[in-house]
């Protein structure tokens, strides 16, 4: 009669080897390829940049190797107590996830060293980081129950420290816009100035452009009235203003010198026939008429503003007294006194005094000699 076998004992945690591993038939204790499985560092993945979680490795048997045990017990009566009967032990193991995380975040740049990113850490963060990073032997139950608080705290840090950035960023931005804009206004001010000062200098010029133009049109004006008035008042005096003869030939003039005068010539001599009428120039009073020496017959006529006419070498006298008209014959040409020849002698002294050039005078009261 069959007696049925004892139930193997399920071996105990204690049993298992310093690799947490079962040991297999014929298997020698530090045997076997497995590695430690640390549940815990699955469940606190290290966060990326600001805050790291420092390796969990261990060699203690109580953290890894009673949880492998309670995971085979558990996948042992899964399947049935009878059924592990006659089976010899199957060494169990899982990959070493928590040093996977571990030697990929070793290998990350730290968050310091990013550019843009450690400048804006602060003291208090790296004492966050380090006070994160520290192990302490109730990181595995803290792992186990405080999973949710230790996220909220990273996601927490990686919030503050993108606020900072994005904050940082603003106030940079916001500081090129003002910049921008002052720079804008600065140039907007400076070009209006320039724009000003240019209109400016351009109405200032028209202004005296026009203001030159406007004094010569008014200068022309002036002299264009000038000469009118002047030309009504020589056709004035022309009509009372004539010339002494009527038909005649220039001679000598004016200051000219000669060894017939005893000084320069003082007057104008109108040459022509004897006995040529000579007329009164202007109307005024005979004051003088008779023999004059050198000047052989004379008749001195005295206009009304004092100037005195002297009609020298008169063949004869018509009139030797009295007033007379602009026109009146008072004389003829004749070749009396110190001549060569028949001629009028014409001398003009104003206010009585000494004589002066008789052709300026004559065209300044109208008359074309």
């Amino acid at each position: 009669m069959a007696s049925n076998r004892p139930t193997p004992v399920d071996p105990s945690a204690y049993e298992l080897d310093d690799r947490g591993a079962f040991p297999g038939p014929g298997a020698e204790d530090g045997d076997g390829p497995w590695e430690e499985w640390n549940p815990t560092e699955e469940s606190t993945r290290s966060v990326r940049g600001k805050h790291r979680v420092a390796k969990q490795r261990g060699g203690g048997f109580a953290r890894s190797g009673t949880v492998l045990g309670v995971g085979v017990i558990a996948a042992v009566g899964a399947s049935g107590m009878a059924s592990a009967e006659d089976r010899p032990p199957v060494p169990i193991s899982m990959p070493d996830i928590g040093g996977m995380a571990d030697d990929l975040s070793e290998k990350l740049p730290d968050a310091k060293e990013l550019p843009g990113i450690g400048e804006l850490m602060s003291d208090d963060d790296s004492a966050a980081t380090d006070a994160a990073s520290a192990p302490a032997d109730g990181a595995v139950t803290a792992a186990s129950t405080g999973t949710g608080a230790d996220t909220g705290n990273a996601a927490g840090a990686g919030e503050a420290l993108r606020s900072r950035i994005l904050q940082q960023a603003d106030a940079q931005q916001g500081t090129a816009e003002q910049e921008a804009r002052e720079a804008a206004e600065k140039a907007a001010v400076q070009q209006a100035a320039t724009e000003a000062a240019a209109h400016q200098k351009s109405a200032e010029k028209a202004a005296a452009a026009k203001k030159a133009a406007e004094m010569e049109a008014k200068r022309k004006a002036e002299e264009a009235a000038r000469r009118k008035a002047e030309a009504e008042r020589l056709a004035k005096l022309a009509k009372s203003f004539i010339a002494p003869v009527s038909s005649y030939t220039l001679t000598a003039g004016f200051g000219q010198a000669g060894d017939r005068w005893a000084a320069d010539h003082t007057g104008q001599d109108f040459a022509a026939p004897t006995g040529t009428p000579v007329k009164a120039v202007h109307s005024g009073t005979i004051t003088q008429a008779g023999w004059a020496g050198s000047y052989g017959y004379r008749i001195v006529l005295t206009l009304d503003d004092g100037t005195e006419l002297w009609f020298c070498h008169l063949s004869s006298m018509v009139k030797t007294s009295g007033k007379v008209s602009t026109g009146d014959v008072i004389g003829r040409v004749g070749a009396t006194g110190n001549v060569t020849g028949p001629h009028l002698h014409l001398e003009v002294r104003p206010d009585a005094g000494d004589p002066i050039d008789p052709m300026p005078w004559l065209r300044d009261h109208g008359l074309s000699v």
